[in-house]
Order: C-alpha cells, then structure tokens, then sequence
C-alpha cells in the first residue's frame, strides 16, 4: 500500500467532543427533531441557524466552527445541512481534517473518523472536480463553436452602428452639444468620444463626413 492510499484510510478526529450543527431554511420552521436526533448522538452541545443555506452569514455555524479543537468530531443531521453546494461542503470539511477534527451526518451515514468514511467523503470531492472539469471543458468547446461560426462573444456594444451614423449627424451641426446628443441616444458622453473617435482630437464630423459615412455602410 502506498502512502498515498494510507493517507487515505487513515481516520481524522474522534476521541474528543461531539458536536452538533442544526440548520432550518426559515424561521417559521422547528429545529425539535435535528437537535433531537444529534443529542441522541451524544453530541455534548448544538449550535443551529435558521437560515438558507445559500446565505453565506450563517454565524452559528462560523461559531461550531471556531469552538471545535483537534480530536473532536463535527456531527449534523444530514449533509443538506452543513453546506450550500457539494464544493461548499467539501471545503468545509476539508478545513475540518486539517485541524485534525472529523466529521459525521448522521442520515448518510458518513463518519470520517473511520477509513471507510474518509473513503467515501474522498470519492465526493473526486466527483465534484470531474464535474467542475467537465464544465470548464464544455464552456471552452462552447465558446470555440461560437468563434468558428463567426458569433460575436462577450459584451454587446455600447452603440449600435446606426447610433453611430446618427451621432455623426448630429456632431456636423456645431450648435448640437455633445452632452444633449448623448442624452438623445441614451448613452454617456464618454461612450460618444469611444465611438466618434475623431472628438478625442478636438475634431467634430463634417456634414460631408457624416454623409460620406452614411453612404459607405450603407
């Protein structure tokens, strides 16, 4: 066996304090029966939020978290409780066996403590970075389709090209402020000089100009 694959097997935590994470989404729902089921685990104390797991701001977790020490082991109802996302939780668990503190839920039945656990928990993170792989594999392919069909990829212009054939316009009349044809076509100032770059050099389209370039995309 390499050292790799005891590593591996190698339990982390256990021995020390359970302790228990309860999490409901809202607070018009009970938390009775997780501290119920994590007390009947011998969890010594429980800390709960009544918050979506998708709020980042779940301070009684941050706070089991702070309160746990090497040795002891972390225990909630069901994965769904600890993390916002398969990442989320294998981050938060993966910060856990660096301190040397395990990990149990209790409805899968998943115990790092034990080889077979960490086993199974080290397949979960195999698995989510096979998908995120997958993803980033799928959006470059995407994106290389696109480019080869002549798509155009990213943000869409400030200015369309017939916004432009009418700032041209209006610019060969020299009572015709920027700013109030700006306000017109419903962009900024600074978008106007991008667009009309001759303006960056103190130079206004000529009438003759602006006809010129209407005729040429036309």
């Amino acid at each position: 066996m390499d050292l790799d694959t005891q590593d591996l097997l190698d339990p982390v935590g256990g021995g020390g304090a359970l302790i228990g994470y309860a999490r409901v989404s809202t607070k018009g729902q009970k938390l009775d029966r997780q501290i119920a089921a994590l007390e009947a685990a011998g969890c010594q104390r429980t800390f709960s939020d009544k918050k979506s797991g998708k709020d980042t701001e779940r301070e009684e977790l941050w706070k089991a978290l702070d309160y746990l020490r090497e040795g002891d082991t972390l225990v909630v109802p069901s994965l769904d409780r600890l993390g916002r996302s398969i990442q989320d939780l294998i981050t938060i668990v993966a910060g856990l066996r660096k301190r040397g503190i395990g990990f149990r839920s209790l409805h899968e039945a998943l115990d790092t403590t034990t080889p077979g656990g960490r086993l199974v928990f080290h397949v979960f993170a195999a698995l989510a970075e096979f998908i995120r792989e997958l993803i980033v594999q799928g959006t470059h392919e995407g994106l290389a389709a696109a480019r080869a069909r002549g798509q155009r990829l990213g943000r869409p212009p400030a200015m369309t090209e017939e916004q432009i054939r009418h700032a041209r316009s209006m610019l060969a009349d020299p009572e015709a402020s920027i700013s109030s044809i700006a306000k017109l076509l419903g962009v900024s100032r600074t978008t106007i000089y991008k667009y009309v770059p001759e303006l960056r050099a103190g130079h206004r389209p000529t009438m003759a100009a602006a006809s010129r370039a209407e005729l040429e995309s036309s």
